[in-house]
């Protein structure tokens, strides 16, 4: 039996070039099955596929057309980012450079626990996230696996800095925040409220005043149900003034960083001790590309571990890069190189323009739904997030309605609760998005409601 071939090394390149072409294939022709944005039928016509496609999962003798059948089962059974009428979450499409970028990371295989695992991705990502972090105000940033991770390591920070800490935060907070207090054993959270999904100052005054001890106040600068912002200049006041340590969780606004345009709206960023960044979402980076940016340096030591394989003393004291301290996982695949190819290929203005213009679609479709008389608008979208919902309908219609689509296979969109109603959420994170498509949507909404 012939050994099958490895995709680094020197006959590396030649191996991966004909198994490309299969995945290339596989996943156009997968596409092209399933015919829209998601397939249709729903669960159980998705998962019979699948088990066809699968078989034996383990078989006795392999199979040769595995790699073709199950990219392309992959492929028609997935929700495609890249199609306009796939809209429902923070689910961006990725960047076709970053994506090949992050092909040389899964050949490479770096893990980045140890310098003599990845000698050049510890550098880069070493000079990446302090870049990002400087961009945030901040003075460092760790690489997460998104924003649920980076919260809880602001959390885990912030109680190792105070040696307990209490959680205040907006009903609109992302639950990931008040999940990390139950997780690291912290005190109840204190939820305040969060009017129209803004955090209210006047409310988070009151709440302050009340209490003692350490306290951590949470913001959200781009909430998930409709990308609103909190009033961040005004809640890094009252968290000064009450001695509590802040932080923001940006992972989906903080990509307005990148627009000159937009910029000005994360106003106070800079004040937060901790800050979440996500570029999965306003990034346009392959899952996973999340980071915790950190003001004070100093508050990574509480990280510090040794562990004798990967960061002896002796090693450490000889120069080699101590890198078990950068996170709480200890393999790591170099998510930092396809994020330092999108700085480097579009720059500040490439970025900037993308956002500048899936936030111009949400104000096109704000406008269209506004403008049509059979739909309600909750509000002009803060980023790229708009909620709406057929006039006149119950909540349990506006699921339904919702639920058709997806089945169908024919659009998806998102749900939200927001001022004790079901909204329609569309998350416009696919730039290459038109206003003909915005409409196409509206209308197969329309064409869903009952009359």
């Amino acid at each position: 039996m012939s050994l099958p071939p490895l995709a680094s090394g020197p006959q590396g390149p030649a191996a991966l070039r004909p198994l490309l072409d299969t995945v290339l294939h596989a996943l156009r022709e997968g596409a092209r099955s399933r015919g829209g944005p998601l397939p249709a039928g729903g669960p159980q016509a998705v998962a019979a596929r699948v088990r066809d496609a699968v078989g034996d999962v383990l078989p006795q003798e392999g199979d040769p057309d595995a790699l073709r059948a199950l990219v392309h089962a992959l492929a028609e059974g997935s929700a495609d980012p890249a199609d306009p009428l796939c809209a429902a979450h923070l689910h961006c499409p990725p960047l076709a450079v970053a994506t090949a970028a992050d092909l040389a990371a899964c050949v490479l295989n770096p893990s980045l626990d140890s310098w003599d695992q990845a000698p050049a991705a510890s550098e880069l990502e070493a000079l990446v996230t302090r870049a990002l972090a400087t961009e945030a105000g901040a003075a460092d940033a760790l690489v997460t696996t998104g924003g649920t991770e980076s919260n809880q390591l602001a959390l885990l920070l912030a109680r190792e800095s105070h040696g307990s800490v209490r959680l205040v935060c907006g009903s609109n907070a992302h639950h990931s925040l008040t999940r990390a207090a139950w997780l690291l054993g912290l005190p109840e959270p204190v939820v305040v409220p969060a009017p129209r999904g803004i955090l209210d100052p006047a409310a988070l005054a009151t709440a302050l005043a009340g209490l003692t001890g350490p306290l951590l106040v949470a913001a959200t600068a781009g909430t998930t149900d409709a990308g609103l912002i909190d009033p961040l200049p005004e809640i890094a006041d009252l968290s000064a003034h009450h001695g509590a340590r802040l932080h923001i969780d940006a992972a989906y606004g903080g990509g307005l960083l990148f627009s000159d345009h937009h910029r000005a709206r994360l106003t106070g960023l800079d004040r937060a001790h901790t800050i979440t960044l996500d570029l999965h979402k306003l990034g346009w980076q392959p899952v996973a590309a999340g980071l915790l940016a950190v003001h004070d340096p100093h508050d990574l030591h509480a990280l510090r571990h040794r562990a004798d394989y990967l960061n002896a003393d002796d090693d450490t004291e000889a120069g080699l890069p101590d890198l078990l301290g950068r996170s709480l996982r200890t393999t790591r695949r170099p998510d930092i190189l396809k994020i330092a190819v999108t700085l480097k290929v579009l720059g500040r203005t490439g970025l900037g323009s993308l956002t500048d213009h899936v936030c111009a679609l949400a104000q096109e479709f704000a406008r269209l739904v506004r403008s049509h008389p059979a739909f309600e608008l909750h509000d002009r979208p803060a980023i790229s997030t708009v909620l709406f919902r057929p006039a006149a309908a119950s909540d349990e219609t506006v699921a339904a309605v919702r639920r058709t689509l997806l089945l169908d296979g024919r659009a998806v969109l998102g749900r939200a609760r927001l001022d004790g109603r079901l909204w329609l959420k569309a998350t416009l994170l696919n730039p290459h998005t038109r206003p003909g498509d915005l409409a196409a949507l509206l209308n197969l909404v329309e064409g869903s409601t009952p009359r």
